[in-house]
């Protein structure tokens, strides 16, 4: 698979979760066999953030601390929404490169085999995944394009796929940005947040699979509103960066968010 003589890469995997009893079992065993048994993966670990689950999500990942010490588990009460719990599950890692996943199983953690090979040829600090066909339904597709060209458009970019929640990034970078997002939208929010600190995206094509289970936070037409407004507010917000009004945020940070006080962690 990979040449015994690469250096190794610390990797923390990221994700939200909201209700994904059906699910959270098969993706973490997924996330742990595949970083235990890739040699080209050093120090690891898994971080979660079970934001206000209402099902038993919580009682399946401290059921499976027991047999996976490196998972981390950061509890959200009430629920907040998937732009908070992505957040907090980011803020919460600690190693080199964060891959940022979705508890559902949409994203096979293997697509890493496409990417580990570019991070060890120091090829860029952020990596997004390019879905080669996605898996949603049409409704869903239609609107992720639209969105994802208007985004485009808005940011002088040409992405694939400006929406894809896989993304790979050097964790002191990914652990500074300032994200705002409190719902679905925090994955256009980090593509383009990081495009404003003048990093370029080098975009993977990506396996996408179908939701394994649990449901969406969201109804389509509120979601479809919300990701309207949301996509031309980070528009306006660019536009400011460029005539000056706005300073870009900071770079070189390489701190921690701080997590909010209403999450509850478990090491």
């Amino acid at each position: 698979m990979y040449p015994e003589e690469a250096s190794a890469v610390d990797i923390s995997v990221a994700a939200p979760a909201y209700n994904e009893a059906e699910t959270i079992a098969a993706s973490v065993g997924e996330w742990q066999e595949y970083l235990e048994n890739n040699p080209a993966v050093g120090e690891w670990e898994i971080v979660v953030c079970d934001d206000g689950s209402g099902d038993a999500t919580g009682e399946i990942l401290a059921g499976l601390r027991a047999r996976c010490p490196r998972l981390v588990v950061v509890t959200h009460r009430p629920n907040q929404g998937a732009g908070a719990a992505i957040a907090t599950a980011i803020a919460h890692t600690r190693l080199d490169w964060v891959v940022l996943l979705d508890s559902d199983g949409q994203f096979p953690i293997a697509n890493l085999d496409r990417i580990i090979p570019r991070i060890e040829a120091g090829e860029a600090m952020a990596f997004s995944g390019a879905r080669i066909r996605k898996a949603d339904g049409a409704a869903y597709r239609w609107g992720s394009a639209a969105s994802g060209a208007v985004s485009n458009l808005l940011h002088g970019t040409r992405y694939r796929d400006f929406n894809s929640i896989f993304k790979v990034v050097h964790g002191p970078l990914f652990r500074a940005l300032p994200l705002e997002s409190g719902g679905m939208n925090c994955s256009t929010e980090i593509t383009a947040r990081v495009a404003e600190i003048g990093h370029e995206w080098v975009e993977v094509p990506i396996e996408h699979r179908e939701r394994g289970g649990g449901r969406r936070g969201w109804r389509f037409w509120r979601g479809a509103r919300d990701r309207a407004l949301f996509v031309a507010y980070l528009g306006f917000r660019h536009w400011l960066l460029r005539r000056g009004v706005l300073r870009p945020p900071a770079t070189g940070v390489t701190g921690a968010v701080a997590p909010a006080p209403v999450a509850e962690e478990a090491r």
